[in-house]
């Protein structure tokens, strides 16, 4: 949550020419709501359900650049599907750069309103060890979002051509 996925994401989908889609974007188109909204209205066990059903739509299509939300990859489901059909990059950040970013997400994630600073490092710490689970872990605190893109984009490359079946 608030590492860069749908930022970072963006760029390096058009890097790779490939389409970007966001899965929390995808669950705000379905509902006809905001993410906080569809929290309060409908209850976070329906939007659980629809981010699966997406999760597993778009990540069993191929050449596709997703941003899968923090809290999609709790779910066991959610988690192996992704690790079985897709590249799991995890946007690995520093609780003291997240914290800086604090600002900016309790008014768009549910998850964080009405937490205190300890309650909010408990939440992300808890979230650190599930994330482990990834093919490959990349370290955001030091890169601009254009500079994320591009070193992934051309981390990707360069493993594809090692990894690529000789003909």
């Amino acid at each position: 949550m608030g590492a860069g996925k749908t930022t970072v994401g963006k760029l390096l989908a058009r890097r790779l020419y490939r389409d970007f889609v966001d899965i929390d974007e995808e669950i705000e188109k379905a509902f006809g709501l905001p993410i906080p909204v569809i929290f309060k209205t409908h209850g976070e066990k329906a939007f659980r359900q629809k981010e699966q059903e997406l999760i597993k739509s778009y990540s069993s299509q191929p050449l596709l650049v997703i941003s899968v939300g923090g809290g999609a990859f709790l779910q066991e489901e959610n988690r192996n599907h992704c690790l079985s059909n897709c590249t799991v990059l995890f946007f690995d950040i520093s609780w003291d750069s997240w914290k800086e970013r604090i600002h900016v997400l309790t008014e768009t994630r549910p998850l964080l309103k009405g937490k205190s600073l300890e309650e909010m490092e408990q939440l992300f710490r808890e979230r650190q060890s599930i994330y482990s689970a990834n093919h490959s872990k990349f370290q955001v605190d030091r890169y601009e979002a254009i500079e994320a893109a591009d070193y992934l984009a051309e981390s990707l490359k360069l493993s594809w051509d090692i990894h690529a079946p000789q003909t």
